[in-house]
């Protein structure tokens, strides 16, 4: 089925995960926000506001992906509306789930932003800041790998794939970091406003013409 171009655009790594959660039965966003924090998927997608859930639900029905299953009226409590994968929705998940199996993402993080302009601060607060997400980092490591020792025995490998991921990102992101702060304070990587203005006007002469 070749997905319409809003499908292709409205894929998002909580919609694959709300998708999935439905291929096994219908749910309510409650039932499926304990379900994403019990399997630990909320170390994958952001559920902390309840409110992103329904915004994805929405979207998801918008394109024909989900349907509302019933509606559960609990005395005493506010309605509970349950909703369904399509059809269309099972083909739709395992497209989006090729897709991002095979594609690296275009996304455009914050921090490969700010150290492309690293030089706006000087050295030594360039290198407070960096040593203070080198500090977070070691903490999300530490975390991580609490996560994987303390998995249930007998737990198959396929359901701690991301957890390794994540714990090999965070490691070689630990060991360019800490190189660089290591480069900083011992002065092989440095600058200056003067340095800065000189190479300026080496690499983007005034006179040279836009083309």
């Amino acid at each position: 089925m070749a997905m319409s171009r809003s499908t292709a655009r409205s894929r998002s790594p909580l919609g694959l995960i709300v998708l999935w959660l439905l291929f096994e039965r219908p749910l309510h966003v409650y039932g499926m926000q304990k379900l994403i924090r019990a399997r630990g998927k909320d170390r994958v997608v952001n559920v902390r506001a309840r409110a992103s859930l329904y915004q994805t639900l929405e979207r998801l029905v918008r394109l024909g992906l989900v349907e509302v299953s019933e509606t559960v009226r609990i005395e005493g409590y506010p309605d509970r509306i349950v909703y369904a994968i399509t059809d269309s929705g099972r083909e739709v998940a395992r497209e989006w789930l090729r897709e991002m199996l095979r594609t690296p993402g275009d996304e455009y993080p914050e921090f490969i932003a700010a150290v492309s302009i690293i030089f706006g601060l000087s050295p030594d607060e360039a290198r407070e800041q960096l040593e203070q997400r080198e500090e977070r980092l070691a903490a999300e490591l530490a975390r991580t790998e609490a996560e994987v020792a303390g998995a249930p025995p007998g737990l198959p490998r396929l359901f701690l794939l991301e957890e390794e991921y994540r714990k090999a990102i965070l490691e070689a992101q630990l060991w360019w970091l800490r190189g660089v702060i290591d480069d900083i304070r011992e002065r092989r990587l440095d600058w200056s406003e003067q340095w800065l203005r000189e190479i300026a006007a080496a690499f983007n002469p005034a006179n040279q013409e836009d083309r």
